[in-house]
C-alpha cells in the first residue's frame, strides 16, 4: 500500500515537474529549459528543506502542529535582515557577493535560532498552548525591534529591505542554488543516517532512555539540523511561515506511518509538488501575477487554525 503511494507520489511530482518546464514554451528550448530549470531546482530545494526541518521539528517537540516558522523563526529574520540593512546602509549591502551575504545570513540565523529553539524547549514539561505562546511573543517582540528600526532608516535602506523581506520563488541564482544544495544535501544525509534514532525519540522523554538513548543530545543534534535547514530555505528565499505545516499536514494523512524512513521523504515529494504545482497553476495556466508565497500563507493559515481548534475541543 505504501509503495503505491509512493508511486503516485513521485509520478505526481514529475508530471508536475514536466509541465512547468515545457508548458507554454516558446523561443530558444535551451535557455527555456535552463531558465525554468534554476526555477525548478529552487521549488525542490526549498520545499525539501522546509518539509524536512518542519518534520523534525514536530519530531522532538511531540507535536504536529508546531513549525519552526509559528514559533517565531521568520520574525527573527526579518530582524538580523533589518540590523544588517541598518547597520550596513544600502549601498554596501548591494555591493557584497550574494554568496557572501548568503553565508553571513545563514551563519547568523543558525546561531540565532539554536538559541531561539534552546530557550523555547528547554521545558519540555510545556503545554502546546504555552510553547505557541512563547512563540508569538517573541515573534512580536521581534516584528516590534524590526518597525521602530524601520522608522530610524531612510528610505532608499527601506526599499531595499522591503524587496528582501517577502518570499521569491520565482528568483534563483545558480551560485546560491549550488551553495544551498551542498548544504541541503548534507543535512540529508545525516538525517537518513538517523532515521531510526528518530523513530526512538518520537515516543517521549521516558521511552528512549529505556531503549538505551540519550533524548537531549539527540534532540540538540536534530536542532542543530534544523536550524541548517531553516536557515538555508529562508535565506534563499525568504520567511514562509506555513509552507511547512501544510505539507507536514498533507503527509500524515498521504502516509499512515510512524517511521521517518517513510515520512521524510514522502514530505519531500509532497513538498516538491506543493511548491512547483502551485507556481505551474498560478504561473502558466491561471496567468496570475499573485506570488504563490501569497496562496500557501493562506492555506496553511487555514490548516493551522483547522488544527489548533480541534486540538483545543479534544
Amino acid at each position: 500500500m505504501l509503495r503505491l503511494r509512493f508511486f503516485w507520489l513521485i509520478l505526481a511530482l514529475v508530471v508536475v515537474s514536466a509541465l512547468f518546464l515545457t508548458l507554454e514554451a516558446k523561443g530558444s528550448w535551451s535557455f527555456t529549459l535552463w531558465f525554468r530549470g534554476q526555477k525548478l531546482a529552487s521549488l525542490l530545494l526549498i520545499g525539501a528543506a522546509v518539509s524536512t526541518a518542519t518534520i523534525l521539528f514536530q519530531t522532538i517537540t511531540h507535536n504536529r502542529i508546531l513549525t519552526p516558522s509559528i514559533m517565531g523563526f521568520d520574525a527573527l529574520f526579518l530582524l538580523i535582515l533589518t540590523l544588517m540593512i541598518f547597520g550596513m546602509g544600502a549601498g554596501p549591502y548591494a555591493q557584497v557577493p550574494k554568496v557572501t551575504l548568503f553565508l553571513i545570513n545563514l551563519i547568523l540565523l543558525t546561531l540565532a535560532s539554536v538559541a531561539l529553539f534552546t530557550l523555547l524547549l528547554r521545558d519540555q514539561r510545556s503545554d502546546l498552548m504555552r510553547m505557541v505562546l512563547t512563540g508569538i511573543i517573541l515573534g512580536v517582540l521581534f516584528r516590534s525591534l524590526v518597525l521602530f528600526i524601520q522608522r530610524l532608516i531612510d528610505p532608499s535602506e527601506f526599499a531595499v529591505l522591503q524587496s528582501a523581506s517577502f518570499a521569491r520563488f520565482n528568483k534563483a541564482d545558480p551560485d546560491l542554488l549550488l551553495v544551498s544544495a551542498v548544504l541541503v544535501c548534507l543535512a540529508g544525509g545525516a538525517i537518513w543516517r538517523m532515521r531510526h534514532r528518530l523513530d526512538v525519540l518520537a515516543l517521549g522523554e521516558v521511552l528512549p532512555v529505556s531503549l538505551g538513548a540519550d533524548p537531549r543530545r539527540g534532540q540538540l543534534t536534530v536542532l542543530m539540523l534544523i536550524s541548517v535547514l531553516v536557515s538555508v530555505s529562508t535565506a534563499l528565499v525568504g520567511p514562509v511561515a506555513f509552507l511547512g505545516l501544510l505539507v507536514s499536514s498533507l503527509t500524515y494523512r498521504v502516509i499512515p506511518s510512524w517511521h521517518h524512513g517513510h515520512i521524510l521523504p514522502a514530505a519531500i515529494l509532497i513538498g516538491g509538488i506543493t511548491l512547483v504545482g502551485g507556481q505551474l497553476v498560478l504561473e502558466r495556466i491561471l496567468h496570475f501575477e499573485t506570488p504563490l508565497a501569497v496562496v500557501v500563507e493562506c492555506l496553511g493559515g487555514l490548516v493551522f487554525l483547522i488544527l489548533i481548534l480541534r486540538k483545543g475541543s479534544t
